[in-house]
């Protein structure tokens, strides 16, 4: 296995160099830069980079390898500078959002530094890196222009939210698991099944989230938090599906204004539901989809720490 074994290692000196290529020419950009980086994160995208490089059985160039780490993550977060704004967000990671505390055209202009940040990292990459990475970004704009505009008419609403988790969430994911196998060299054909693998789990990733908002007492937000921003997530459109009148009821009864005491109920009634049950066959289906794709890798550390990755999201 190529490159450095020790990946908590390896985060710390990504997470250090994150916060020194965010730096601006004014203390204020910096913080206004620093303040999403600093609440943390689960840093899976660069994670992704890391593992996948170390598919290869050559020698890794670690400021590349860093570097394209960089790119992804920088590209997350700005994101969510974006999606905030957009969201009228109060809280992010637990602690204030930057457009609440900045505003939002300092938020959204963060967000821009950010994106013009990572631009820049990923051109001393090469050309490859650079069209994936705005191929990847186009698709991130077209997933929150989606999300915003809602499903068009005749469209199912199901299939309008996938497509949405697809581009916003999924392919970000799947770029980063393809860089780190950029990085290594590998052949297309195991490139391409990385990239497939990565848009599995991104899916699974995301609608994941969506389950433990329902289930999760540990998720590092409040059980029933989307219900209670009136969020759509996976389990509540396959509610909207239903014909039973109780659940048309219950799926009113969701959204700006519930109390402490309604959104507690609605937890426990969802908890009981049988689309709980629904919602994680199609997280456990998805990440069957991304296991699969691994089959092409040859045994190693690495593959081993893919799939425990992906067999978190069934958990």
């Amino acid at each position: 296995m190529a490159g450095d074994t020790d990946t908590a290692a390896w985060l710390a000196r990504v997470e250090s160099k994150l916060a020194a290529i965010t730096q601006a020419d004014s203390p204020f950009v910096t913080d206004a830069s620093h303040h999403i980086l600093a609440a943390g994160g689960k840093r899976l995208r660069p994670l992704l980079v890391n593992l996948t490089a170390q598919i290869g059985e050559g020698p890794l160039d670690q400021d590349d390898l860093d570097s394209a780490a960089l790119v992804v993550e920088l590209t997350h977060v700005a994101s969510l500078y974006h999606d905030d704004v957009m969201d009228e967000a109060v809280l992010r990671r637990g602690v204030e959002s930057a457009n609440l505390r900045y505003g939002n055209t300092v938020a959204i202009l963060t967000g821009d530094y950010l994106f013009a940040r990572a631009s820049w990292l990923v051109a001393g990459l090469g050309t490859d890196f650079v069209a994936l990475q705005s191929q990847t970004f186009a698709r991130m704009v077209q997933g929150q222009i989606a999300e915003f505009r809602g499903p068009a008419a005749g469209e199912d609403e199901m299939d309008h939210y996938l497509k949405v988790l697809s581009d916003k969430t999924a392919a970000l994911i799947s770029t980063s698991a393809v860089f780190g196998g950029m990085v290594a060299h590998l052949d297309a054909p195991v490139l391409a099944a990385l990239g497939r693998f990565g848009e599995a789990m991104g899916m699974a990733f995301q609608l994941h989230d969506d389950v433990i908002d329902i289930t999760s007492d540990a998720s590092g937000k409040s059980p029933g938090t989307d219900l209670r921003q009136g969020v759509t997530t996976l389990p509540i459109l396959l509610l909207r599906r239903s014909d039973v009148p109780a659940d048309k009821q219950l799926v009113l009864s969701f959204g700006p204004g519930m109390t402490d005491e309604q959104v507690a109920e609605a937890v426990v009634v969802l908890r009981a539901h049988p689309v709980m049950g629904q919602a994680r066959e199609a997280v456990a289906g998805y990440a069957r989809q991304a296991e699969a794709e691994l089959d092409v890798l040859p045994p190693c550390a690495a593959k081993d720490a893919l799939l425990a990755l992906t067999a978190e999201m069934t958990n």
